[in-house]
């Protein structure tokens, strides 16, 4: 029997998937609908601009359906209880990166049929945000240090701090007094 987290983890990813399946028809119609309006042009096969479209639908079909499957949940076919929840699609992380991917793919599939070809440019968002996110996990540390904060610190002080609890500087305060409850280890 699934928990009530599982449970409401199931209802929010069946409705993130429904606002999925929408946004998919809603982008799609609408950019063709701009298309027709606006742009007749690039509705032809000989323009850039319609490839463009076409093969915008492969990381967007291709991301949804990857959601779909991974968030969908799973119930026993003869009494209808939740077996598996489907992973949470609001945790942050890759999933959140295919959320991303989707919504700029329809930004630029809207945009491009009612204001031109120039909005595919948007789509540069996408690799300069993993590149960004490339060089400030894995490379500036790894050639770097681990931060800048860290090389700023002030280095006036020749005696690093170690952060101390309450209690533990309390029982520093008590041994300094020569408290006999306080037994000094020596390391």
């Amino acid at each position: 029997m699934a928990n009530a987290s599982a449970k409401r983890t199931a209802q929010h990813n069946a409705e993130s998937i429904k606002n999925l399946r929408l946004g998919l028809l809603v982008s799609g119609a609408l950019s063709i609908l701009l298309r027709l309006l606006f742009r007749r042009g690039s509705l032809s096969p000989k323009q850039l601009s319609f490839w463009i479209y076409v093969f915008s639908l492969v990381p967007s079909v291709f991301l949804s359906r990857y959601l779909e499957r991974i968030g969908s949940p799973r119930r026993d076919p003869t009494t209808g209880t939740l077996i598996s929840a489907g992973e949470d699609l609001s945790r942050p992380g890759i999933i959140e990166w295919c959320f991303d991917v989707i919504y700029i793919t329809w930004a630029c599939q809207v945009g491009s049929g009612a204001f031109g070809q120039w909005v595919w440019w948007l789509y540069l968002i996408i690799p300069l945000y993993a590149i960004f996110k490339l060089w400030s996990s894995v490379i500036s540390p790894m050639f770097f240090g681990r931060s800048a904060a860290a090389s700023a610190a002030p280095e006036g002080e020749g005696e690093t701090k170690e952060p101390t609890s309450k209690r533990q500087e309390k029982l520093r305060k008590r041994s300094e007094r020569g408290d006999p409850r306080v037994r000094m280890q020596t390391r």
